[in-house]
């Protein structure tokens, strides 16, 4: 099992910047992916950013060039930097770890989540 903490969020003007943690509490060396995900109101939950243990980054169309994910390894934690934001950003944002224990077994993990709220 691994339990996830989420911080950093908070409420900034449009244009603005914030950097979400996501430390875990294990080594995320064998965490396969860590990815962050966002549900805004009244939308589904999306994925927004993930990262592979391999290093392969992935990005929604809508973030990408503006946002960051990368990991500390010795920190065990995960970041998503913010930049550029817009109000269309504005979520709830949540860690989430998946462990490949075999090709039919993917056990996923979530943080509380985040509020991120982007002002016009």
């Amino acid at each position: 099992q691994v339990q996830l903490v989420e911080s950093g969020g908070g409420l900034v003007q449009a244009g603005g910047s914030l950097r979400l943690s996501c430390a875990a509490s294990r080594s995320i060396f064998s965490i396969n992916a860590m990815g962050w995900y966002r549900r805004a109101p009244g939308k589904q939950r999306e994925l927004v950013a993930a990262l592979t243990s391999g290093g392969i980054r992935n990005y929604a169309d809508s973030v990408k060039g503006r946002f960051t994910i990368s990991r500390d390894n010795a920190k065990n934690t995960v970041y998503l930097q913010m930049n550029s934001l817009e109000p269309e950003d504005t979520a709830v944002y949540y860690c989430n770890a998946q462990i490949v224990m075999s090709v039919s077994n993917i056990q996923g993990y979530w943080g509380q989540g985040t509020q991120v709220t982007v002002s016009s």
